[in-house]
């Protein structure tokens, strides 16, 4: 199956490492256009500019500071025309014990929710804003295994963000779908990324090999290729279901 995204123009969230740069290079690839979005790593998302295949921009904002995020989307819009599809896939995790300074505690709770929801919120509203007016438009959310299992009890902030994502594009998708916009969510298990070395850094690898049905962890090009065809509209009657790519680590 060849699949091609010509016209496109799709936004990917924490574009800059990681899975959203493995989703980014392999739209590009298919022929969309990309616009990157990064916090700090403006080199990296520089050096992937220069890497992508089509037309690309730079995007940066500060999806912790939830006064830029607003009409951030907007922005994009009236910079670079309409946009077909957004990836949400910026995310953070931060490790506090569940015995931390209650104070400590509450920040980490609150940065990750700003981060991994309330921004993607933010940005689902204003992208469905547009996607209305144009009859047409695709979200895909990442979420996480961790949403239907949890987590360990220093990640209880990044596990409880990831559920909410859950919910909130299925009911994106029961309302929606009429208007001709399509929500679906990717849930990733234990992925080779920066994010997932600092765990790894903590539990071992061995943890993460141990857990998972397979022999080797997953890759961010082993989640790329599926995004693509989300935003390809071959699975636009798959809009609102939960797809795993955990590596049999979580069957449900």
């Amino acid at each position: 199956m060849n699949i091609s995204l010509q016209n496109q123009r799709i936004l990917v969230t924490g574009a800059s490492r990681g899975i959203g740069k493995a989703i980014a290079q392999q739209l590009s690839n298919s022929g969309a256009e990309v616009l990157i979005h990064f916090n700090s790593n403006k080199e990296e998302a520089a050096k992937l500019q220069q890497e992508l295949a089509n037309k690309s921009y730079l995007c940066p904002c500060d999806l912790s500071d939830l006064s830029k995020v607003k009409g951030w989307f907007a922005s994009l819009v009236d910079s670079h025309g309409k946009i077909d599809a957004v990836i949400n896939n910026a995310g953070i995790a931060i490790s506090v014990a569940d015995d931390a300074d209650s104070e400590i505690w509450t920040d980490a709770w609150l940065k990750t929710m700003d981060v991994n929801i309330n921004a993607l919120a933010i940005i689902s509203k204003e992208f469905i804003e547009h996607a209305k007016k144009n009859k047409s438009g695709r979200l895909i959310n990442i979420s996480s295994r961790a949403a239907f299992r949890g987590d360990t009890p220093d990640y209880l902030a990044y596990a409880a963000s990831k559920a909410a994502i859950v919910s909130f594009t299925k009911s994106i998708a029961r309302y929606y779908g009429k208007d001709g916009i399509k929500a679906f969510i990717i849930a990733p298990g234990f992925t080779r990324t920066d994010m997932a070395q600092d765990f790894m850094d903590q539990y071992g690898e061995e943890y993460a090999l141990n857990d998972i049905a397979l022999d080797t962890l997953t890759e961010p090009k082993d989640i790329a290729p599926l995004v693509t065809m989300l935003c390809s509209g071959l699975a636009d009657h798959a809009t609102g279901c939960t797809i795993d790519i955990n590596a049999g680590s979580y069957v449900h």
